[in-house]
């Protein structure tokens, strides 16, 4: 009977507002389930807000643990928070750095370039002040101002040499060149520098002569190395001593080693780590042995070592000398 009047109801032309009694009957009962299922995306992105204002806020440190049972989405959205906090914090520790570094290397600077200028100045106004006119003085600080002049520029021009190297404006011009005689070149042009300080410098190796050994590199920044190594070695030494700018070809491996070894004043191995800071003095008495060093030849020589994927070493010993060598490779990498 309630079938029969239900069927004479849809009969009669009542079947819309049957339908909207259906839909309205679904909406209810829908509701709950709607309520269970939005708590269960809207507890985790909840939580995560109070991350990602920390991020907003600097407090890097910041990690998500919500419930277990949440949408791989929201999972994935926890987890590139948690990225973005890292990656800003490695950001923020490597500025930190730079600045740091930044204010050391200014405060460096001008402490470097303050000591030429102002003993420039000094001369300068002496000589203004009437020494000019004295014959015996006058000739003398023209050529003390001269020598200040010269450290002055040869700072200028390491500061422009590692600032395009750091930079990555210093391009290198790689090739294969016979490095023999490349190194006995060296040796020669520097041999009357030596010898003005009685000093033996002399190459030597495993490779014999007029023998071809390729090595793959920057032949003019090699040789920026190597008279920077050379130069090192007769000011540290004293006169009488000798040094040896070897080469030694490691067959069968892939790479030639080349060293400059003396026999000078040596270096305490407390110093050996920072060594090739830029501007790192080692002690008052090596710096008063040979006053007029820019502080950056051996930091140039690391990054142009290290732009040919090596690697400059050091070994020494106070009053034993010291020997500092690297590896070239002897094909095109």
């Amino acid at each position: 009977m309630l079938i029969g009047d239900f069927a004479l109801y849809l009969s009669e032309g009542n079947f819309r507002t049957s339908a909207f009694i259906i839909e309205g009957v679904i909406f209810v009962l829908a509701i709950p389930l709607a309520y269970l299922h939005s708590r269960r995306l809207v507890k985790p992105i909840a939580d995560l807000v109070p991350q990602a204002t920390g991020i907003v806020e600097g407090r890097l440190e910041v990690s998500y643990h919500g419930p277990n049972e949440v949408p791989d989405e929201l999972v994935s959205l926890a987890a590139s928070i948690n990225e973005i906090a890292e990656k800003q914090s490695q950001d923020l520790a490597a500025i930190k750095k730079l600045e740091r570094i930044r204010s050391e290397f200014l405060g460096n600077v001008s402490h470097e370039l303050r000591t030429p200028i102002f003993a420039v100045q000094g001369f300068i106004e002496t000589l203004l002040d009437g020494a000019i006119d004295d014959p015996t003085v006058n000739r003398d600080f023209l050529e003390r101002a001269q020598a200040q002049a010269t450290r002055l520029n040869a700072l200028l021009n390491d500061l422009i040499d590692i600032s395009r190297i750091e930079s990555g404006e210093m391009r290198m011009s790689f090739r294969l060149f016979d490095i023999q005689p490349f190194l006995r070149d060296v040796v020669a042009e520097m041999q009357p520098i030596a010898h003005g300080k009685s000093i033996d410098l002399f190459f030597s190796g495993n490779v014999l002569p007029h023998h071809e050994v390729e090595a793959f590199g920057d032949k003019e920044r090699i040789k920026q190395v190597m008279v920077n190594l050379v130069e090192n070695a007769i000011k540290y030494s004293n006169p009488g001593t000798s040094i040896k700018v070897e080469l030694q070809d490691n067959v069968p491996s892939s790479f030639v080693t080349v060293s400059v070894t003396d026999t000078g004043i040596g270096i305490a191995e407390e110093h050996l780590p920072r060594l090739f800071e830029r501007f790192y003095r080692v002690d008052k008495d090596r710096s008063r042995t040979s006053p007029g060093g820019t502080g950056l030849g051996l930091a140039i020589c690391k990054h142009i070592v290290e732009a040919h994927r090596s690697a400059i070493h050091v070994t020494s010993e106070p009053g034993k000398g010291s020997s500092f060598s690297f590896t070239l490779h002897k094909k095109i990498f």
